[in-house]
């Protein structure tokens, strides 16, 4: 095992199974709420797992998202044309919020900021990305997420 300093968020967070628990919870919510279950209607059975390892990826876990999915590029195309509103992106974070306490991810202040921190950046690329008329950047790099400023503190 890695020290605090060192050790990935994924890690951190429990892994890769904790991040698909996370997702198969958060989609449970999508798919009854209101504002967001009509963006995630054609949503595919699988598509929290993709989640998953894209989350995975971001923050410091397997690159499966990349070799597997086609990576950066791959999210990008999901988000095109979608119009996401910031009420909806709002409600997004809030409801991962939710599911990370629902499973148990780690609710130490410095992964919960690590973690809200990514979910913040990540939903105002998708809000803008999906804007009708958007020219964003079409190949970047998976993004790597890590503690910023503020790693763990281990008494």
């Amino acid at each position: 095992m890695t020290d605090e300093y060192t050790t990935t968020l994924h890690d951190w967070a429990g892994g890769t199974a904790a991040l698909e628990r996370l997702c198969e919870a958060f989609y449970r919510r999508v798919r009854a709420d209101d504002l967001l279950a009509p963006l995630f209607a054609a949503m595919p059975p699988d598509h929290p797992r993709h989640v998953a390892m894209w989350l995975a990826e971001v923050f410091g876990g397997p690159a499966r998202y990349t070799a597997e999915r086609g990576g950066y590029p791959t999210m990008l195309r999901h988000h095109l044309g979608k119009a996401i509103t910031e009420p909806q992106r709002r409600r997004w974070v809030n409801l991962m919020m939710d599911a990370a306490d629902e499973v148990g991810l780690p609710a130490d202040p410095e992964f919960r900021a690590a973690f809200a921190g990514y979910l913040e950046w990540g939903t105002r690329l998708a809000l803008a990305n999906s804007q009708p008329g958007a020219e964003p950047v079409r190949d970047a790099p998976v993004p790597r997420w890590g503690w910023g400023v503020a790693p763990p503190y281990r008494p």
